[in-house]
């Protein structure tokens, strides 16, 4: 390394206007800790929401945001076996997380994230135990790469692990945004019919990621379109990302013995439903936080399997991070990733 300094995106209270851009040692890692140098952070909407309310997070200050890296390991802590010299990484979202069921208790359920719990990785290098990384797809940029660990994981998880989807089923998805378009490629990567609901600018793109069917959400018609496309039957499969009362025109959409899948919460954390529908129809509800870190890897080498990849909407410089807010207020289609210019040996 060419210098004993580094920048840092710091905050010292809660608020975008907070942010600053700060010069910081390069730190050193410890034992079983890797030092990574970072090439991409992919934001999304939580992170925004963290910068500026906290989200009633345990947040130390100064604060580093953000939780979604790639980038190359460039030195080992004492004892570190799972990573070396030269690899490149990615980061879990939630490092506690390894596998199995979920850490945390009926009355305190964990959500122990990097860039919130944790200190973030918007920041040109950073120290992180090994076990909070995992290989890269060989197949990804790095900017592509950096998208995984939140948004692609959090739709993976969804209709993979938990809902189960197959060959011929159905997926409705209400949305073109970050775990929404996820949610698409690795849907179709399975084999199943997709319906997305967007708006009209944008259903255009959507069809061309694969989309089989969509459906303008202004539309006042639009879940009768639905009930049209599958002859009645509903999906077998919904991505709620919307939350609120959105998750009432989910379950009146699901087909019998269908699944759900409570992700979003974009119109509030405060979601409501019709009982009946949701009754009489079998339906399976399932509350997802993004997945562990083994899942993780079966997505990664299901990503270098397929050639699935990644849709970005825009790519934002180091320095340029408040733009980069600015351009996820305005609803991207796809991630917004922040990438590190290296080229020059310093970050430009």
């Amino acid at each position: 390394m060419t210098s004993e300094t580094m920048k840092r995106w710091e905050m010292d209270a809660i608020g975008r206007d907070q942010l600053k851009l700060r010069d910081a040692p390069i730190p050193s890692p410890g034992p079983g800790d890797v030092l990574v140098k970072v090439a991409a952070v992919a934001l999304n909407h939580r992170d925004k929401m963290v910068v500026e309310s906290g989200r009633g997070l345990p947040i130390r200050f100064p604060f580093t945001p953000g939780s979604d890296l790639a980038g190359e390991v460039v030195a080992l802590g004492d004892g570190v076996t799972r990573h070396g010299v030269g690899d490149r990484v990615i980061s879990a979202f939630m490092p506690d997380w390894i596998d199995g069921i979920r850490p945390g208790t009926a009355r305190a359920p964990a959500y122990r994230t990097l860039g919130g719990y944790y200190p973030g990785v918007l920041a040109e290098y950073v120290v992180l135990s090994e076990d909070w990384l995992v290989r890269a797809p060989a197949t990804l940029t790095d900017a592509e790469a950096s998208t995984l660990p939140c948004a692609g994981l959090t739709a993976w998880f969804a209709l993979v692990e938990r809902a189960g989807v197959r060959a011929g089923d159905t997926v409705l998805i209400p949305s073109t945004g970050g775990v929404a378009l996820f949610g698409l490629l690795i849907a179709k990567a399975h084999g199943a019919e997709v319906i997305v609901s967007g708006g009209a600018d944008v259903l255009e793109r959507a069809q061309a990621l694969g989309a089989d069917h969509c459906i303008d959400r202004n539309r006042e018609d639009w879940t009768e379109a639905v009930y049209e496309i599958t002859g009645g039957r509903g999906a077998d499969h919904v991505l709620e990302v919307i939350g609120g009362p959105h998750l009432g025109k989910s379950v009146q959409l699901v087909a019998v013995g269908g699944h759900v899948c409570q992700i979003g919460a974009l119109e509030g954390f405060e979601i409501s439903s019709p009982a009946m529908p949701l009754m009489l129809k079998d339906v399976t509800v399932h509350g997802i936080g993004t997945g562990s870190r083994r899942a993780l890897e079966d997505f990664v080498r299901a990503v270098d399997r397929t050639g699935l990849k990644p849709m970005i909407d825009s790519r934002y410089a180091f320095s340029d991070l408040l733009a980069a807010l600015d351009h996820l207020d305005r609803g991207p289609f796809g991630k917004v990733v922040i990438e590190i210019d290296w080229t020059a040996g310093r970050l430009l």
